[in-house]
């Protein structure tokens, strides 16, 4: 087993392309995500294959090219941005002799540093503890074998079942501590029903803006840079709209293609809050070139935690890079579809705020109306006046 280095890793990235023809996006993402994680990217290397290579998923020919970029670079980490199985992992790390990652473990690092909240970080112990399970064995390798001899007899099956009764007791405490600050959670959201106050949820995939938004409409405060993920908990606000009165507005994590399983598995608690909401606010970056990918990628993930039917307002961001003007569009039945705007100019928000307190007095005038539905969900067919498609 490779010694794990605690801080100054310098990192080879390995990006393959397996036909899907987005390289460009996925290699400029995979590389903020290691600066994100505190990683100095000192090489890249990509490579075309068919399909991934049982042994090395890179194939011996690639990982050796990867080994001449670690002796040269003398980097200490290896990451792929791809999903490593043990066996493969441990077989590069043979050939690399240093330590190599793949894309969930690269996520979850980066989730371990940004949790504050003490249910934030009961949520990513969990999905760290259920990432490792899989990967128990390789604490173990001269264990994991019975051979001859005296005092080697035995103890290898001893100390793995031991190791993985120890993990799965501290899973169950977590799920029960989780347990409860989700009842907690659905105490407050009942409360908010009772009141008939608009619940709002920023969603969208990392580094769209949404925290920027969020601080220009509460003045929260709430930490927000340039970097993937640097929201990690939940942040709830009231926002006074006048005659609408106030208005819950919630900032959540931000989404990425290949979202770990077990974040998704261990945040379900906390993402389910968005299920619960009345109006999600979609905030797309609409100067990435990859926005298509985003948006589409941020619909999986709603979908998936059963928040597909909630209406969605998509916020098209960052127009101050796009050069349009900040307006307000409208479906065939005048309802509120999308906001152009500039959160960190300003340009736009009276414009979503207006949008905000006309959907508010709908909830008032008529609060068990099923007014929140899908059809006003965002449509990526539909193409903006500037040309631009999302």
């Amino acid at each position: 087993m490779i010694e794990r280095l605690a801080t100054g890793e310098r990192a080879v990235i390995v990006q393959l392309d397996f036909g899907c023809g987005a390289m460009t996006e996925e290699l400029e993402e995979v590389r903020l995500l290691a600066e994100s994680a505190g990683a100095l990217v000192c090489a890249e290397v990509y490579g075309r294959r068919h399909s991934p290579d049982a042994a090395t998923y890179a194939g011996k020919g690639k990982v050796q090219e990867v080994a001449a970029e670690v002796t040269a670079h003398e980097a200490d980490l290896v990451i792929f941005n791809h999903e490593l199985s043990p066996a493969q992992e441990r077989n590069i790390e043979r050939v690399l002799q240093c330590r190599v990652i793949d894309r969930t473990s690269l996520i979850l690092d980066i989730f371990a540093q940004r949790a504050q909240s003490s249910e934030g970080k009961l949520q990513v112990e969990l999905a760290q503890l259920d990432h490792l399970a899989t990967r128990l064995i390789r604490g173990w390798t001269h264990l994991e074998r019975q051979k001859g001899g005296i005092g080697l007899r035995g103890p290898g099956e001893t100390q793995l079942e031991t190791d993985r009764r120890l993990l799965g007791k501290r899973v169950k405490v977590l799920k029960e501590r989780l347990i409860r600050l989700e009842r907690q959670r659905s105490v407050q959201r009942r409360a908010r029903g009772r009141g008939d106050v608009l619940n709002v949820s920023l969603v969208g995939y990392t580094n769209a803006g949404k925290s920027t938004l969020f601080n220009a409409l509460t003045h929260a405060g709430a930490y927000a840079a340039n970097q993937l993920f640097a929201t990690l908990d939940t942040t709830s606000r009231k926002l006074w709209l006048g005659e609408a009165g106030n208005i819950v507005i919630s900032d959540t994590v931000g989404f990425i293609r290949n979202l770990p399983h077990e974040l998704v598995a261990a945040f379900h608690a906390t993402l389910e809050a968005t299920a619960q909401a009345d109006l999600l606010l979609h905030v797309v970056d609409s100067a990435s070139p990859a926005r298509d990918d985003q948006v589409a990628e941020v619909d999986k993930v709603l979908t998936e935690i059963g928040a597909s039917e909630v209406r969605q307002v998509v916020v098209l961001n960052k127009q101050d890079l796009t050069g349009l003007s900040p307006a307000v569009e409208r479906d065939e039945y005048g309802r509120i579809t999308r906001v152009r705007l500039s959160a960190k100019c300003g340009g736009g928000l009276p414009l979503l705020r207006e949008a905000l307190t006309e959907i508010a007095l709908e909830k008032l005038r008529n609060p068990r109306a099923q007014s929140m539905d899908s059809d006003t969900s965002f449509n990526p067919n539909i193409t903006l006046d500037s040309g631009l498609s999302l």
